[in-house]
């Protein structure tokens, strides 16, 4: 792909976060992108507009009769899709997201990677702002970046500059019809930081050795020059790294860590402790975001930083400054004080560790956690008895159907109903609702001021995120008016 000008890449599956993201970078470096999916939410379609891409929707044969010179299928899709069809039958050339961004941009480049089942957006966002952040005294620095949602402090899910490092999150998903390992075996790390690793993604994985297995391949592809920063409080991790042929270096809580956590405190949102580095007080970090979580994603990424040259006092200034990522904890609205977070919940390892950031955050709150099972892991049972356990860390549960539940085995299918009873039965009450109309009728009748509603889902949720900010809204201007009549 050496003649961009005029050359035209389509984008099936663009509103997937990394095909979004994808498509800023090849649009950045000069090819004329269009693209399609089945349906478009924010952020990535707002994204999208930004850059100018407009998004066919639905997927048609039709969207192809432009004639493009190659098209990029995204993981979501497989044999039977009209697009991918036409592809075939006609020999349009092809490939995937991971193979085009390894062959575009990771050729020549300095490849840091964000790898585990949890943390992966939030520590690359952090990692890419810490380079920003360096590249005002370092302009070696600024760093091109991918990331798998939309980094508040950029605005934007991608980056593409003319410097050596490119920091990239991870992903051990699958990464296309034709190519079923993980897409991050694309990425040849030569850093590579590793956040956890359990059973996750139900759907292509078939049992949690067949996921470390994938992990390890990746540990495996790093240099021996180069260096793995790894969680030391999971098992998995460090049986993942084991027989790395780079230098390993581990964070956590524990004595063992080189980068060890002490004095984690919390101040409303704020989180603020201190690192040791191999025994020795190395730092001290404040940040705006609440949790356990949060302090050992930030650390992990100042590790990778401070290893490749970024100082500390810059590592310092980014995390003091850093914002976040959209749909990670995120404040999507404030009525009545009543306030409604978003956060993209996709295991219910992520649910409990969501829940005790926002215990943390509002101490005094009474906590309503509102899920939606979308993921390919909580539709299914696996973790039936996980989910029930994390969920009881609220104060309230309301539970939508399973999505789409009628593409999942029956044997296989989350039930809800089970898992409502379960919490209930714990001393939770929890509830059971059809749809979102319903969901949004149950909490206005109950929420009163000073609650705290955790919405999670890793999909559009039928638009929850604007029904219930209205409908609250609507109840505050009743009462208002109400009040004035007498």
């Amino acid at each position: 792909m050496t003649d961009i000008k005029n050359k035209h890449i389509h984008l099936s599956g663009i509103c997937g976060t990394a095909m979004a993201s994808l498509a800023g970078l090849l649009q950045q470096k000069g090819y004329r992108i269009t693209g399609s999916d089945a349906a478009a939410y924010p952020p990535m379609s707002d994204q999208l507009h930004a850059m100018g891409i407009k998004v066919a929707e639905p997927y048609a044969e039709s969207n192809l009769d432009s004639k493009p010179d190659l098209v990029v299928i995204g993981n979501a899709l497989s044999r039977g899709n009209p697009e991918v069809e036409r592809v075939l039958d006609e020999r349009i050339p092809f490939t995937s997201m991971a193979a085009i961004l390894h062959e575009e941009f990771l050729v020549g480049r300095e490849s840091l990677v964000v790898a585990g089942t949890h943390g992966k957006t939030t520590t690359t966002s952090m990692l890419a702002w810490i380079y920003q952040t360096a590249s005002q005294e370092n302009p070696a620095l600024e760093p091109s970046f991918l990331i798998g949602g939309v980094a508040e402090n950029f605005g934007i899910s991608y980056q593409l500059r003319a410097t050596r490092t490119f920091l990239l999150e991870g992903d051990e998903y699958d990464t296309a019809f034709f190519d079923k390992g993980p897409k991050f075996l694309h990425y040849f790390p030569d850093g590579l930081i590793l956040t956890s690793v359990e059973f996750d993604h139900a759907d292509i994985y078939e049992d949690l050795a067949h996921v470390k297995t994938a992990f390890k391949r990746l540990v495996n592809l790093v240099p021996r020059r180069g260096v793995i920063v790894a969680y030391d409080g999971n098992a998995n991790v460090s049986e993942c790294v084991e027989h790395a042929l780079c230098r390993v270096e581990r964070y956590g809580f524990s004595n063992r860590a080189d980068w060890r956590i002490e004095n984690l405190r919390h101040e409303g949102r704020k989180s603020l402790w201190q690192v040791h580095l191999k025994g020795e007080l190395w730092a001290e970090f404040e940040m705006s975001m609440a949790g356990e979580h949060n302090a050992l994603n930030a650390t992990a990424a100042a590790a990778l930083a401070f290893n490749h040259g970024v100082p500390v006092s810059a590592i310092q200034a980014a995390l003091a400054s850093f914002h976040s990522v959209k749909r990670r904890l995120e404040v999507r609205a404030v009525v009545d004080n009543i306030t409604v977070i978003d956060d993209f919940a996709h295991h219910p390892t992520a649910i409990r560790e969501t829940l005790r950031a926002l215990r943390l955050a509002y101490p005094n709150a009474k906590l309503w956690a509102v899920l939606e099972p979308r993921s390919n892991t909580l539709r299914r049972n696996v973790f039936q008895q996980e989910l029930v356990d994390s969920l009881s860390q609220a104060d309230a549960v309301i539970m939508d159907a399973v999505y789409q539940q009628q593409r999942i085995p029956e044997g296989e299918r989350l039930h809800p109903e089970q898992v409502i009873a379960a919490i209930n039965a714990a001393g939770t009450p929890a509830e059971l609702c059809a749809d979102v109309a319903a969901i949004v009728d149950s909490l206005d009748r109950q929420l009163k001021p000073g609650d705290v509603v955790a919405i999670l889902s890793n999909g559009g949720f039928d638009g929850i995120y604007e029904k219930l900010p209205m409908r609250l809204s609507q109840r505050a201007h009743r009462q208002i008016a109400d009040e004035a009549h007498g």
